[in-house]
């Protein structure tokens, strides 16, 4: 670990950049978003010069990048004294996720998404990943690039979607996921969306504060969710969630839709109770929910997971108290069955039908 530290720096020279605006001719980019067992996605990222590639999951679910600095089993990692940009922060690096927690510290140097590189960019350097547990160790991915909004921001540093907008190669300050299904490849489109995976007109809904005028999650309201016409659910906010495998929802929720589906509890007590099982054969109802008026749909194959003769429900109990919650996380479930636009200068998201399995052409919108 270095031993200088140097202070993190404000925001306030990145958001001056971010008021000067983005650029009309700026660029519209995409990145291969690999998908492994419907559980982990995720893409190229390059660090240093020369570059170094990593995986990372780009995580809608929090704000900050960090990649491994350490080698463990197949995965790569970062290696600071083979790039000729680096340079030296040191101070502590911490963020807590739903399994545990990660540490570091923090270093600067190029790094490239897609074609787009952000020079002398903050980031962490972490030789500590072992509150993620299996989930890294036997996973495909080498860091997380944090793709939420800013006041998430861990020690408030630039988040990587802030300083691509303000490196003003972005088109528009967008960006859009498509995920695979079975292993097909899917596509995070920088500063566009591509037409190819979706039809018809985006329906667009506003995102709500994480707290007072504080915007960190991609938050929403939600109006309900139904099955068969009978409401099913008691939280009305979701938050849509690259990073999340699974759609999580308060317990009681997850209880009575696992009901009205069909699936089964792994065990009587927790948290086997939190998670189930379900026949793969056989017909099982839609879920709807309703998001702004509109209804976005769940189908059978949408809500299981194979794994043998028994389906894995893709659905799990999680309760976040008051305030943050009581709430629902869309994550991966939803977002293979919908094409989702994420807008960082209106604050607001799109939805779109999506259309699976079409070339990788991608056009500014």
């Amino acid at each position: 670990m270095p031993l200088k530290k140097r202070e993190l720096p404000d925001r306030t020279t990145m958001e001056r950049s971010l008021r000067l605006g983005y650029s009309a001719l700026g660029e519209v980019d995409s990145i291969v978003i690999n998908d492994y067992q419907d559980a982990q996605y995720y893409g190229e990222i390059s660090v240093g010069t020369p570059p170094q590639k990593l995986e990372v999951v780009y995580d809608t679910g929090s704000s900050n990048l960090w990649v491994a600095n350490f080698a463990e089993g197949r995965h790569h990692y970062y290696d600071s004294r083979k790039s000729a940009t680096h340079t030296v922060n040191g101070s502590t690096f911490h963020i807590q996720y739903g399994s545990g927690p990660v540490s570091g510290f923090y270093s600067r140097d190029v790094v490239t998404m897609g074609d787009i590189p952000l020079t002398s960019y903050l980031f962490a350097e972490v030789n500590n990943t072992a509150g993620l547990g299996p989930a890294y160790a036997l996973g495909k991915f080498d860091g997380i690039c944090g793709m939420g909004l800013d006041d998430i921001s861990v020690d408030g540093v630039p988040t990587p979607l802030m300083a691509l907008v303000a490196s003003g190669k972005l088109s528009e300050p967008v960006f859009a996921f498509y995920l695979g299904h079975d292993g097909a490849a899917g596509e995070l489109v920088l500063g566009g969306v591509n037409p190819a995976h979706f039809t018809g007109e985006f329906k667009y809904v506003p995102v709500i504060p994480t707290a007072t005028n504080k915007f960190g999650y991609w938050e929403i309201s939600l109006d309900n969710i139904t099955i068969a016409g009978k409401s099913v659910s008691s939280a009305h906010r979701a938050i849509i969630d690259s990073g999340t495998s699974l759609l999580a929802a308060p317990s009681a929720d997850i209880k009575a839709i696992a009901a009205a589906v069909g699936a089964k509890p792994l065990g009587p007590i927790p948290p086997l109770n939190k998670e189930y099982t379900i026949p793969c054969d056989g017909p099982g109802p839609d879920i709807t929910i309703s998001i702004a008026g509109a209804e976005y749909v769940l189908t059978k194959k949408d809500y299981t997971l194979q794994n043998g003769p028994e389906c894995l429900f893709a659905m799990t109990g999680l309760d976040v108290p008051a305030p943050a919650g009581p709430l629902y996380i869309l994550g991966d479930v939803f977002m293979r069955a919908h094409y989702v636009k994420f807008d960082y200068e209106h604050r607001q998201l799109g939805f779109a039908k999506i259309v699976k399995a079409a070339p990788a052409v991608v056009e500014a919108n």
